[in-house]
């Protein structure tokens, strides 16, 4: 099924009790955040933007990183506020049927709006972090880009001297084990799976829908534009974000 919210919701929607949430970045662009792959994505619009989340780009070249840290304050993320989506999803856990809320979005909008943070698995990262790639060592986005903001184009860690980049997972980069292990685990124990806002094509996170329906899940995708799973999934909802899901997961 596909097209706009049906009414009345389907019987197993309704009743689903153990509900796995996977969000990307099209539930935050009714917080100003914009998406990257929609037809008004930021890489869409300027593909060389990509190199500056590739860490080998990062790595090898300074201007990257220059123009990576101004990204990084241009963007905004840290001043941007929760929309009724990431809303919806904190009614969606009072009412105790939200098993795991996974996302692929680095803005921390999910714990802003009141998810339960341990129920948050944020398998990209986040940018309110920045981590050494030599020591490891971590601190906070706002110290760093208050350090760009006094004169540092692209500041070195305060502890070794290494490179610094913001704690979100550029490509190449390695995913945390641990966190995927979690996400797989959510997608395999519950019976609706709810992919909100992502274009489902980037892996692993994309294959959890696999994982979802080989365990026995409903599956259910609310983006604006087609993904590869749309013809696996029980409902397909093309209509915006913020209406749609506060209805879809709406306690009838």
């Amino acid at each position: 099924m596909t097209g706009a919210v049906p009414d009345p919701l389907p019987g197993w929607l309704t009743a689903a009790s153990r509900i796995t949430v996977l969000t990307g970045a099209g539930i935050s662009t009714d917080s100003g955040i914009p998406d990257y792959r929609g037809p008004n994505g930021v890489w869409t619009r300027d593909p060389d933007a990509e190199k500056l989340v590739t860490l080998s780009y990062y790595v090898a070249d300074p201007d990257v990183r220059r123009r990576a840290w101004l990204m990084r304050r241009d963007v905004g993320a840290l001043d941007t506020s929760p929309n009724t989506g990431h809303e919806a999803l904190v009614g969606l856990e009072r009412q105790g049927r939200l098993r795991t809320l996974i996302t692929q979005n680095v803005d921390g909008l999910h714990q802003a709006a009141g998810s339960t943070p341990e129920r948050v698995l944020e398998i990209h990262g986040t940018v309110h972090e920045v981590e050494c790639l030599g020591c490891g060592d971590r601190t906070s986005m706002d110290d760093a880009l208050a350090r760009v903001a006094a004169g540092e184009p692209d500041p070195a860690c305060l502890v070794c001297g290494g490179m610094l980049k913001s704690a979100t997972i550029s490509f190449g980069q390695l995913l945390d084990p641990e966190v995927i292990d979690a996400a797989v685990d959510a997608a395999a124990d519950c019976d609706v799976f709810l992919a909100v806002g992502t274009s489902l094509q980037v892996h692993p996170a994309a294959g959890l829908v696999d994982v979802a329906v080989r365990h026995g899940a409903r599956v259910v995708v609310v983006n604006a534009e087609p993904t590869p799973y749309d013809d696996v999934a029980d409902l397909v909802v093309r209509e915006p974000i913020g209406t749609a899901l506060p209805r879809l997961v709406s306690a009838r």
